[in-house]
């Protein structure tokens, strides 16, 4: 899974909580791929969801201090 952030994880600069989006072409890379194995309950929200779990997104507000701590 992890070759869709290219094995690190994406630090993204988000201002304010409009700035997060639901999905991202890399989610949406993911959603398509893992549809093609099989999978059923799975879309791009929930990729991206998962990638923000697990690590492969810093989705952290550039104000907030685990924005800095997640890199």
């Amino acid at each position: 899974l992890w070759g869709f952030v290219g094995g690190v994880p994406m630090v993204n600069q988000r201002q304010g909580n409009g700035d997060i989006p639901a999905t991202s072409p890399e989610s949406d890379a993911m959603a398509k791929a893992l549809k093609k194995l099989g999978f059923t309950f799975v879309g791009s929200t929930i990729c991206y969801a998962f990638m923000q779990a697990v690590g492969m997104v810093n989705d952290h507000l550039v104000t907030c201090p685990c924005h800095a701590e997640c890199q």
